[in-house]
């Protein structure tokens, strides 16, 4: 049970919790297929792709890839996993307009705005996510989300990445907030919901792609039911 009695603040994370990146990728996947006649059916290659970024992601969250090994690897493993024939030009295009393309998608989860307006009546909120700086503004601003937030927080910015307990500090005192008065909601339980509880910042797991179950603070699994915990 969540205790609003202090909360004046909140900390969302961006991709897979506000921005839906499940859909605005495959649809950036599919327009770089088209240009290069990549001959993969799209839903096969999300299919394996999907958790093979996850796994990335989760060994750059702990510093055993940079973020351009992210980037290769990720797509090196999903091409040989399809027994798909590539060049190193290809993958390098497949790469570079996948940066470039992916915030020109808006899809946000059903109820964001409609969340986001009411929320903002009561609280403060901000962006703490572990998404790149010249990504993560191009999806805030295209997607229409940057008026309801105060900062983003990068961790290219802060310089430490999400379960890091330096990136929630960073966090606090440049919003000038102290633990117990915020919230963070996110969709990754090793690093939203665990990298805040251990600063004793109280959580919502919006666990929209299919985390295990826990009891470690409210679960949910869509927006609206995060505006009935909140308001």
């Amino acid at each position: 049970m969540l205790d609003l009695s202090s909360v004046t603040t909140l900390f969302f994370d961006l991709d897979h919790t506000l921005w839906d990146f499940e859909t605005n990728s495959a649809l950036t996947f599919q327009k770089i297929f088209e240009e290069e006649n990549i001959p993969i059916p799209l839903q096969t290659f999300i299919e394996v792709y999907s958790p093979i970024n996850h796994a990335c992601w989760k060994l750059y969250r702990e510093n055993k890839i940079t973020h351009i090994e992210l980037r290769n690897l990720r797509l090196e493993k999903t091409f040989k996993t399809l027994h798909f024939d590539y060049s190193e030009r290809l993958l390098s295009v497949v790469n570079e307009r996948y940066i470039e393309y992916l915030s020109d998608f808006t899809h946000l989860f059903d109820g964001t705005f409609e969340l986001l307006e009411k929320l903002q009546k009561r609280y403060e909120m901000h962006i703490i996510t572990n998404g790149f700086d010249s990504v993560q503004f191009h999806k805030m601003r295209n997607s229409g989300l940057q008026p309801f937030f105060g900062h983003v927080f990068t961790a290219e910015q802060v310089g430490y990445k999400k379960p890091s307990p330096e990136i929630f500090e960073y966090a606090l005192a440049q919003s000038g907030k102290t633990a117990m008065e915020c919230i963070m909601i996110g969709d990754s339980l090793e690093a939203d919901i665990e990298g805040a509880l251990d600063l004793s910042i109280q959580a919502i797991h919006f666990n929209s792609h299919g985390e295990e179950s826990h009891s470690a603070c409210p679960i949910v699994h869509s927006l609206k039911e995060i505006e009935a915990l909140l308001l």
